[in-house]
């Protein structure tokens, strides 16, 4: 485990107006493969591939153990698994990665005064001013420590005095470390590195880059601001401050999720729309249950469809504060038959929630009735109870899917 402190610059602070804040970043180790261990130790040390399952999936997240293999995020499934054959594959529970989410950030609320939720498994943190009362970096290492030991996620943390320094601190640190880089270290810390370690330079401007013979930050930082607006235009700025360590932006306020989302491709292109319709139900169904676990409502309802081509059309309808399924999927029904024209394959359907607000227990704001607000009321204390994929709508069953649940019932299919 990382650890370095560099010695007698504990205190970053107080070394010049460019250099007075205190930065956390915190990022949690391969996420999605920890939160996935955490459900099923079985899976640990093993290589792990997260994403879809079918031959046309892409890798969304993987192992350490898989990475040994040349495997990486964004890779096609396909690929992954001729590099890696004996690699488990799984398509993931992103409720379960929200769940984790939320209380990582839930403890980082409590304790941080000024927080930013880059990402899922993301954070930047200002804790600048509380050297005067606590130890910057003692603070942020028992800060890890809680998270670590209430969630049992893995996570390391980089401290330093801006947010691009703290992210590259952090990526020295992993796995499971923790790295404090202090204003008078910066630029030795950053000199031998890759330009790629700098965030936001990506394959593209790197390779660019090499074609003019630079390949780390120390060669990048001998070169004139000029000769880098020349070659690069605006970016040259930003190479030029970046080689540097420099990077003012700030730690922009932890905001509330403003939509809810969900797709599905499919594993061969399709033009049967009770499937199509049938899907979409399970998806209403899905991030229904997810508005009214929030205590929320939306206003706003979007459907996407992408054809085999790859052309994508979206249509999306203003609505009264509802969380009712019912009228939900009514709603994205209409909308699909405005979407889905041109009666050819599709590839993919999307249903968005936006527009959320604070809603209690009312489903639909102006029109619900008592009882139905009780039916929601119990199934989703089912579904609280046993898991959400305890009891579906009818309508959000494709007829594999009613056959499935109709034989595990003892009934002839058909009779669901």
């Amino acid at each position: 485990m990382a650890n370095w402190i560099a010695p007698k610059h504990r205190n970053i602070m107080g070394i010049g107006k460019a250099t007075d804040r205190s930065v956390v970043h915190l990022d949690m180790d391969t996420f999605f493969v920890s939160v996935e261990r955490l459900k099923d130790s079985r899976l640990q040390g093993i290589p792990l591939l997260i994403g879809g399952t079918g031959d046309r999936g892409v890798v969304a997240a993987c192992s350490y153990e898989a990475r040994t293999f040349g495997i990486r995020s964004g890779m096609p499934v396909r690929m992954a698994r001729k590099l890696c054959p004996h690699g488990v594959t799984i398509s993931g529970d992103y409720e379960a990665y929200s769940e984790f989410s939320h209380m990582v950030t839930e403890i980082i609320d409590e304790e941080a005064p000024l927080y930013e939720k880059a990402s899922i498994d993301e954070f930047f943190l200002d804790v600048s001013g509380m050297e005067k009362f606590f130890g910057t970096f003692l603070w942020a290492r028992e800060l890890r420590s809680r998270i670590i030991k209430e969630t049992g996620l893995p996570i390391s943390m980089g401290l330093s005095v801006n947010k691009m320094v703290s992210k590259v601190a952090t990526s020295e640190a992993k796995p499971n470390g923790q790295l404090q880089i202090p204003a008078q270290e910066i630029q030795p810390f950053l000199a031998p590195m890759a330009v790629r370690k700098i965030p936001y330079i990506g394959a593209r401007m790197a390779r660019q880059l090499a074609y003019l013979g630079v390949r780390r930050i120390l060669t990048l930082r001998e070169i004139p601001r000029p000769v880098l607006e020349r070659a690069f235009g605006r970016h040259g700025t930003f190479l030029f401050r970046r080689a540097r360590g420099e990077d003012d932006s700030p730690i922009v306020s932890h905001r509330e999720q403003k939509s809810l989302t969900t797709e599905s491709t499919f594993g061969q292109d399709t033009m049967d729309t009770r499937f199509l319709k049938s899907t979409i139900s399970g998806m209403v169904e899905k991030l229904g249950y997810q508005l009214r676990q929030q205590g929320r409502l939306t206003a706003c309802i979007s459907v996407k469809v992408r054809y085999a081509n790859f052309e994508t059309v979206s249509k999306q309808a203003r609505i009264p504060y509802c969380a009712s399924d019912e009228e939900l999927i009514a709603k994205a029904w209409e909308l699909f038959d405005k979407c889905y024209e041109k009666r050819i394959r599709l590839r993919l359907v999307g249903v968005r929630f936006s527009d959320l607000v604070p809603g209690g227990s009312q489903i639909q704001l102006f029109s619900t009735q008592a009882r139905q607000v009780e039916l929601y009321h119990a199934l989703d204390g089912l579904k609280d109870k046993y898991g959400r994929n305890i009891i579906h709508r009818a309508s959000s069953l494709n007829e594999e899917g009613r056959q499935s649940r109709a034989v595990y019932r003892g009934r002839k299919p058909g009779l669901v």
